[in-house]
């Protein structure tokens, strides 16, 4: 008999932990580094250049999100498979959901590229700037499909408990990226100057390639993975499947992007000051949130590979741990934060000390309980890797929608608090929210839910696939 692929169901659950982990925060740290990369160059050209790639970015951001719920039900999907050691239903799994990310990517690109001008228009974006905002997010929609098709890589590769490889290639991209965003912006040799427009097309080309080298590695089945032709078959069965398990979570995420223009639409109330302060303070909260991700995501790959493998005790242990270690790594930095709150803010802003002293009050208000966002976000994994995304996206919409925006509204309009109330809702929210996960986690119900077993369709599929190839899982 041909050994099967290597899971992630058995060993040392801290070691597989921080095995997914801590690739996963690596690359979100180079992703990040993308993005600063992009606003390195953008900041030569001038302060029209920056407020139009800002005004493109939430829009751009919102419509990703909406993608990344797909991309989790794949990835949930692919990961139950995994532990339960089918491999031609995770190579159908990862091919069908590519799929579907191409085809959703495809229609948003489409109707991003029709009503580009009526969105900035209903955006309120100013006429001096309206035009490079413009050519910014229309090249912008067009990158849609590589973005999103390696975003799917990503959580493909995770889903399988390989994370390292997309580290490299976004290694690769952020320095190529790097070098190809003055070449466009500025011109070189045949190359015309293109200023803003250049930056989108140097990002549109550096996603392309990391979309092609993704393909050409699920293709090239040398990676415990092996997509063919066939598996993209369209299979509408399937693809109904991914799409109920996956629309919760795709609202889930483009809750949380309306959640965060509607709180920088109450900061911009009180004035500059209180949202340069927010996001200077945002710099330091979105480094903490980069590891809870990393954590979380890991936390996802092991509980749903153990569940398809029908390990459910052993999926509870992960879970428990995964939050123990992301409440104590949160909370510590949260101490520290505190403690030198004002020195982190100077960092980023030297020398003004009205945003230093501003945004050390919002970080000193929440920072003792960002252990708190660590037990929400494993809690939101967990029943994302059990495929109970309606369960997570209730939990979301609850925390943002229900309790945190409206307190925010309240405290900082209707009572003495002023800016302050905005920062009291983020702990008071984060309490009540954490308390709720909790609760929802240890009734176990998250527990009960296989997508794998009694599985008609993965029989079916098993069985029409002539292939009797086993995937080696190669280190």
């Amino acid at each position: 008999m041909k050994k099967i692929h290597q899971t992630l169901t058995e060993g040392p659950i801290l070691k597989s932990l921080l095995s997914v982990a801590i690739p996963i925060i690596l690359a979100n740290v180079f992703q990040a580094a993308y993005q600063l990369t992009d606003s390195f160059w953008v900041g030569r050209l001038g302060e029209k250049a920056v407020a139009a790639v800002t005004v493109g970015m939430p829009v751009i951001f919102l419509i990703t999100s909406l993608g990344i719920g797909f991309a989790v039900a794949g990835s949930t999907l692919t990961a139950q498979y995994f532990g339960a050691k089918n491999s031609k239903m995770v190579n159908h799994c990862a091919a069908q959901t590519l799929l579907m990310i191409a085809f959703v990517s495809v229609i948003f690109s489409l109707v991003g590229l029709l009503f580009s001008g009526q969105i900035l228009h209903l955006m309120g974006v100013p006429a001096d700037i309206y035009d490079t905002a413009l050519n910014y997010l229309r090249i912008a929609f067009i990158g849609l499909l590589p973005n999103f098709c390696f975003f799917m890589f990503q959580s493909i590769m995770r889903s399988i408990g390989k994370p390292t490889l997309p580290v490299y290639i976004v290694i690769g991209t952020v320095i190529l990226n790097f070098v190809l965003d003055p070449l466009f912006m500025f011109g070189f040799g045949f190359i015309p100057r293109m200023e803003v427009a250049g930056v989108a097309v140097a990002t549109l080309i550096t996603q392309t390639i990391a979309a092609i080298i993704g393909l050409a590695i699920l293709l090239g089945g040398k990676r415990g993975i092996h997509l063919k032709i066939k598996d993209f078959i369209p299979d509408k069965a399937f693809i109904k499947r991914a799409f109920l398990l996956g629309f919760p979570a795709s609202i889930e995420q483009s809750a949380r992007s309306l959640g965060m223009v509607v709180m920088a639409s109450l900061l911009t109330g009180f004035g500059t000051l209180a949202v340069a302060a927010y996001g200077a303070a945002s710099n330091t909260v979105q480094i903490l949130i980069i590891v809870s991700i990393g954590l979380s995501a890991a936390t996802a790959t092991l509980v749903g590979q153990n569940i398809g493998a029908g390990n459910v005790i052993r999926a509870n242990r992960i879970a428990k741990l995964s939050m123990i270690i992301s409440f104590v790594t949160l909370e510590t930095a949260g101490v520290l934060i505190y403690i030198f709150a004002p020195s982190l803010i100077a960092f980023f802003v030297p020398g003004d000390l009205a945003i230093i002293a501003g945004g050390a009050v919002y970080l000193r208000i929440t920072s003792l309980f960002f252990g708190l966002i660590g037990v929400q976000m494993t809690v939101n994994a967990v029943m994302q890797a059990s495929g109970n995304t309606t369960t997570s996206m209730i939990i979301t919409l609850t925390s943002q929608w229900i309790i945190q925006l409206p307190l925010a509204y309240l405290l900082s309009q209707h009572t003495s608090l002023g800016i302050n109330g905005i920062w009291y809702a983020f702990p008071i929210t984060n309490v009540i929210i954490s308390i709720l996960a909790f609760i929802v986690f240890k009734s176990g119900h998250w527990q009960k839910k296989r997508l794998t077993e009694n599985d008609k369709l993965g029989a079916v599929i098993s069985e029409n696939v002539q292939s009797e190839e086993i995937i080696p899982y190669d280190a």
